[in-house]
């Protein structure tokens, strides 16, 4: 027998029942980090795409709520508020990605999902003038009901050094 959600006793894969759960209040933060050449974090809003910055907060959010259709046994949630912030540093863009609902289930996917394609849509936009921009994305935090309940994968917030300069 599996320990794994997604998997019944003979190995398939399955979509979990949350049928028997009550329904709460629930948050999540991801959080993904792209890094660049500093010329091109300069650059984000005059690319030749267009403004990389403002496409990314867009894309965020609008993946965030189809994350269902792209996770193939995500349970399609009723979202109360996504929010995806893109800031630039001196050498990439940090994104925010946060998603809330009231069910049965998680939303740490619609975030992590908001967070993944902001940072796709800004390597996506900048390629063509930074070939070595790198990114990840990781969970932040994710918070259960109405009292708070807080889970974060990490005791903090790991962040992600920037590429040595000849390693990029």
């Amino acid at each position: 027998m599996s320990d794994l959600s997604h998997v019944d006793e003979s190995g398939a894969v399955r979509m979990v029942d949350v049928g028997g759960k009550p329904a709460q209040r629930r948050r999540a933060v991801a959080r993904a980090v792209v890094h660049m050449a500093p010329d091109t974090a300069a650059r984000l809003r005059e690319l030749p795409k267009g403004d990389a910055l403002t496409t990314a907060q867009l894309a965020g959010i609008m993946a965030a709520k189809r994350t269902s259709d792209l996770i193939p046994l995500c349970h399609p949630l009723p979202l109360t508020h996504v929010a995806v912030d893109v800031h630039v540093t001196e050498d990439g863009v940090e994104i925010v990605s946060t998603a809330e609902t009231t069910a049965q289930t998680g939303v740490e996917m619609e975030a992590l999902t908001g967070a993944s394609v902001a940072a796709l849509t800004v390597y996506d936009m900048a390629k063509a003038i930074d070939k070595q921009m790198t990114f990840a994305v990781e969970l932040v935090e994710k918070v259960k009901g109405d009292g708070g309940a807080t889970e974060s994968p990490r005791s903090e917030a790991r962040a992600w050094p920037a590429p040595e300069a000849g390693a990029r």
